[in-house]
């Protein structure tokens, strides 16, 4: 199965993103997320983070998931390599990123990744499954 497709968007960087289940889908967006920043082959699991989100609909939830996962790199310095769903309903999800710190003589920048925004937004189920769309902030 296909995990993640770039579209194209003004100035920013737009993702839709697939799972066999929502739990799949919500792998993947913080999988793809860190693979769009870094090239994660140097990456060891030395590292561990929960993260917890929450939102009103699965839109809104899909985006501040993302955005915690943006935050673990930005704010916290680590890079990601593997996400586990600890536990997800329609409102909550909560997930544990597994990686290292970022170290520039180990690892490369892709791009830099500002922030995830709400603008087109969605998540939804498919025939095959569950997708996810988002916009990047680049």
């Amino acid at each position: 199965m296909i995990r993640y497709r770039v579209f194209d968007h003004t100035a920013d960087l737009g993702i839709q993103v697939f799972g066999r289940t929502v739990e799949e889908l919500f792998i993947n967006g913080a999988n793809v997320l860190f693979y769009l920043i870094a090239d994660l082959d140097q990456v060891q699991l030395t590292e561990e983070r929960i993260i917890t989100a929450a939102g009103t609909d699965r839109n809104e939830l899909w985006v501040n998931y993302l955005r915690e996962c943006l935050y673990v790199f930005n704010g916290d310095g680590l890079l990601m390599r593997e996400c586990v769903i600890m536990s997800h309903d329609q409102s909550h999800v909560t997930a544990r990123l597994r990686g290292e710190a970022f170290d520039p003589a180990r690892h490369k920048i892709r791009q830099e990744i500002k922030a995830v925004t709400y603008h087109l937004a969605t998540v939804g189920k498919t025939g095959q499954g569950w997708t996810g769309r988002v916009i990047f902030d680049v």
